[in-house]
């Protein structure tokens, strides 16, 4: 592997971990490995801290290929509470409002899944890197200040329920660069006039590039060995 010219690497993104402090981490071991000082490392797609799943590293020159990846159609596996919200529209946050859950069937689940398919309009959550005035949302969010942000156009290709229960569901999304699932979260509990937040995110897919083609962080290792 020449990691300066350039390499595309394919890692499972720890649980708690940010995006960037997986990048940092290659950077480091790679960089310490090779014994320069500085070598380009970026990633193709943020991840939440509480996500895990498929991210692609680019290296050296192959960072130039880092927007070719981030347009690529992303797959998700997503865990929902029912009958409840927070602020961040998954677990960052506490609890804020808790709703009626009664009226929740498998059947009502199954009829409203389809209902954000195709080309939606999705109203990105205030606790994310969305800029508002050169600043990031979250940034006002957690100082407690209200603010408003625009709704996106993006794509839903697929949407699958893959388990229910009374107050949990497990659905499937394939979607376009820009989705938050944290938001399609929100906006299904209200489809259902109820509430709901994320407390399970896996990304699955990016493009062509599947879980199972994924290294651990423990296995950079065995990359550098094979140089």
């Amino acid at each position: 592997m020449d990691f300066q010219k350039g390499e595309i690497l394919y890692f499972d993104k720890p649980l708690n971990w940010t995006s960037f402090d997986l990048v940092n981490r290659i950077r480091y071991k790679i960089s310490r490995f090779l014994n320069v000082k500085k070598i380009k490392v970026g990633h193709a797609g943020t991840l939440d801290p509480l996500a895990t799943g498929v991210m692609i590293i680019c290296t050296g020159k192959a960072t130039k290929r880092i927007e070719e990846f981030q347009y690529q159609t992303k797959e998700y596996v997503a865990t929902l509470r029912l009958g409840a919200t927070t602020p961040s529209f998954d677990l960052e946050t506490e609890i804020d409002n808790e709703y009626n859950i009664d009226h929740i069937t498998q059947q009502l689940v199954e009829e409203t899944l389809p209902n954000f398919l195709g080309k939606i309009e999705q109203v990105p959550p205030t606790y994310s890197a969305c800029k508002i005035n050169g600043n990031k949302a979250y940034e006002f969010a957690r100082k407690g200040i209200e603010v408003e942000l625009k709704p996106k156009t993006l794509v839903i290709d697929e949407i699958e329920l893959l388990s229910y229960e009374k107050d949990e569901i497990k659905i499937r999304i394939v979607c376009s660069k820009g989705t938050y699932i944290r938001a399609l979260a929100r906006d299904i509990g209200k489809a259902m006039n109820t509430g709901a937040h994320l407390i399970q995110l896996q990304r699955t897919r990016i493009g062509a590039i599947t879980l199972d083609q994924c290294k651990t962080i423990d296995e950079i290792e065995d990359l550098l060995k094979v140089i």
